[in-house]
């Protein structure tokens, strides 16, 4: 492995720097503590927890090279190597623990070099626990230290030193490689997936600026023979690298790939402001959403923080301040607003400071003052120059800016007659709202339901005391291309939101949602799944902390129902379908009888293919020793109309036997680039995903 360039002199950094905290034996027992779950958040926070000390190397300019690497064991569990070239984790006697600091950082909770001892200046893992963690969770862990030149080993099984670290050869390179087994003791899935791990290694690699990381999958390999050297030679089926020069500002331009730009040039800025490191960089695109992505010694800050107050603050003060002195606001005109300067925003607010305060362990929103201070100060003077001397860039902004403010006082009045109109009908609800009985929000739920005759049947089968159900007629608007105004003078729109009871936009209120579960109910079929993407798309782009607080869910219908005799088993996938029916009918002799639902009854006639000639005789014995037997009748449901209500209830409505999907978001930044791909106005990347994903397709219904 190279040596990373430059690096700084590395003999202030020794065992001296490693501070103890507190020991290791909790996590075992309570993992979710550390990691979140147990499941596949869980078993990736592992691996990004080792990576995170390689990235804190780089920050600190003594790394510029990460290899992450994945095999899987015989057992069928994932086995993950993390290879960087930084200083290499301390080998000396910690004086604390009387053990090798090395073996301190990987069997001691909270200890590191990250704690103000001069280890490092800028550090994302605040609390110290990562790699220990990750020792403590893993079947096994084996740590490599290039230091001094000398190769220091030391293994671990299940968090316990196997032997001392003792040094294994010589080497003149520096860095640590930590390999692990996550602990099939303790996850429920031992796999990564490797999609996942892709998409967090490019945002790091973005937000650390001239790293490369590079990820080689050896789960799979490719053989052939090589007729140079004579010989077989295998080799990893997948290979990834990312390296951008450009930081963020690459990042910005990525997140705007499916878009098109207002003005050319990316606004970008890297600069310190006492003690503290900012990096911005922004774009705006002919779109009406806002994608803003701020970000912590590299940790994403969904909440946002203090540093995100910051940043509105001064884009909206200097466009504000900039649009006055040119002229494009008079006298007489008011201020922008924060809402119209963030439309069509794209932007990326990454700040590096030596003491981060975070708000749990999720680190989710930041807290320290002076990233306001800093981000606010250094955007007011960065992008007052950014307008100045790019005019051209400028005016499109101001353009754009003073077209959502025309389009919200526009929103503002449809707004208004919408809440006119409650109020002049005694705030009551939608006609067509057919509401529960109880006022407890906790126990209430909505179905939003596709037609007259899905909303028929649900209401007859619901239970009236807690399910309310909301019919919409036809595919409501696609609001990715429509301004709010547009979006409230649809009326099956105007009866939903009215129906939510939280408002929106700026006087959004989660606390007035009046049900606690919305449930998303559509047919099983393609324009059941286009209204159930349309209706995604509002709550992703206008109600999002409805989805945050975990209050949107995805009905799952049957697709099958499998009846022999009067026993009726109800089947949600074609694969769950024919294994069930290979179980059925195996070494029986059953017949086989696939019919569509009708509505009318659940027992339907058989359709069946015309049979070739065969003789009267023939044909007399074989439908008598049919009829002998049982019969296996299979139904499709293609539309929740097809089911009677007491079936529908049974199936999709009854808390005790029913299935449903949460809505999350578990990536913002890939969410919003799906919705745009899908929902946008190009019509280019919509072919191409179209294309691209066309024969994972699976009993696709026109």
């Amino acid at each position: 492995m190279s040596k990373a360039s430059k690096k700084p002199a590395a003999s202030s950094y020794g065992a001296e720097q490693i501070t103890v905290l507190e020991g290791l034996d909790p996590v075992r027992k309570r993992p979710g503590m550390y990691i979140g779950n147990t499941a596949t958040e869980g078993l990736h926070h592992l691996l990004w927890e080792v990576v995170d000390n390689g990235i804190d190397e780089a920050m600190g300019g003594y790394a510029n090279t990460i290899i992450v690497r994945l095999t899987r064991d015989a057992d069928g569990t994932d086995i993950a190597s993390v290879s960087d070239n930084g200083r290499g984790i301390p080998v000396d006697i910690h004086q604390t623990t009387k053990v090798s600091a090395l073996e301190t950082v990987l069997t001691k909770l909270h200890a590191g070099g990250k704690f103000g001892q001069g280890g490092y200046k800028v550090s994302g893992g605040l609390h110290g626990v990562g790699v220990s963690v990750v020792n403590a969770l893993s079947e096994w862990t084996r740590a490599e230290v290039r230091r001094d030149g000398k190769l220091w080993m030391q293994e671990y099984k299940r968090g316990k030193p196997v032997k001392k670290a003792a040094p294994i050869g010589k080497t003149k390179d520096t860095g640590t490689t930590v390999t692990f087994k996550p602990d099939k003791e303790i996850f429920s899935v031992t796999v990564f997936t490797l999609p996942t791990i892709l998409d967090h290694f490019r945002q790091q690699a973005y937000l650390t600026k001239g790293i490369t990381i590079t990820v080689i999958d050896e789960r799979e390999t490719i053989s052939y023979h090589s007729k140079r050297f004579n010989k077989n030679i295998t080799l990893p089926a997948l290979e990834y690298t990312f390296h951008f020069e450009g930081g963020i500002a690459s990042y910005v331009k990525h997140l705007n790939i499916n878009k098109e730009s207002k003005h050319d040039n990316v606004f970008y800025v890297n600069k310190d402001f006492e003690g503290t490191q900012v990096e911005v960089a922004v774009r705006y695109a002919e779109d009406y959403q806002e994608i803003v992505l701020p970000f912590a010694n590299n940790i994403y800050n969904p909440e946002g923080g203090m540093h995100l107050m910051g940043f509105r603050t001064a884009l909206t003060r200097t466009i504000n301040t900039y649009a006055r002195a040119k002229g494009y606001l008079k006298e007489k005109d008011d201020n922008l607003t924060g809402e119209d300067v963030r439309e069509g925003l794209t932007a990326v607010i990454s700040v590096k400071l030596t003491d981060p305060q975070f708000e749990g362990q999720t680190k989710a929103k930041l807290g320290n003052v002076e990233a306001r201070t800093a981000v606010e100060s250094v955007m007011n003077e960065q992008f007052s120059i950014f307008l100045e001397e790019s005019p051209k860039d400028a005016e499109a902004i101001i353009g754009k800016c003073l077209l959502a403010s025309r389009a919200r006082l526009a929103a503002r009045a449809a707004r208004d007659t919408v809440l006119r109109k409650g109020a002049l009908e005694g705030m009551t609800l939608p006609g067509k709202l057919a509401d529960c009985s109880s006022r407890k929000t906790e126990e209430c739920e909505l179905y939003i339901v596709e037609g007259d005759s899905a909303g028929g049947s649900a209401k007859q089968g619901r239970n009236r005391e807690f399910q309310a159900i909301l019919p919409l007629r036809g595919k409501i608007l696609n609001v990715e291309r429509a301004r709010i105004d547009k979006m409230l003078a649809n009326n099956e729109l105007k009866s939903l939101i009215i129906a939510l009871g939280t408002n929106f936009g700026e006087q959004f209120d989660l606390e007035r949602l009046r049900y606690n579960r919305i449930i998303i109910m559509t047919d099983a079929d393609v324009d059941g799944a286009h209204i159930r993407t349309l209706l995604l798309t509002l709550f992703y782009r206008y109600f999002p902390d409805i989805i945050r607080g975990g209050h949107l869910y995805v009905a799952q219908p049957p697709l099958y129902s499998i009846k022999i005799g009067k026993d009726i088993t109800w089947v949600y996938t074609d694969e769950e379908k024919e294994k069930l029916v290979s179980e059925l009918t195996k070494g029986k002799g059953m017949e086989i009888v696939e019919g569509m639902a009708d509505g009318a009854d659940e027992t339907v006639g058989a359709i069946q293919e015309s049979p070739m000639y065969e003789s009267p005789e023939k044909a007399a014995a074989e439908k008598t020793e049919k009829s002998a037997g049982p019969k296996i009748n299979i139904q499709r449901y293609k539309g929740l109309g097809e089911m009677n209500p007491e079936q529908l209830w049974s199936t999709t409505m009854n808390p005790d036997t029913r299935l449903m999907k949460r809505v999350t978001i578990a990536d913002a930044a890939k969410a919003d680039e799906i919705f745009d791909i899908l929902m946008g106005a190009e019509v280019a990347p919509r072919k191409r995903f179209i294309q691209t994903h066309a024969k994972s397709v699976k009993n696709l219904d026109i």
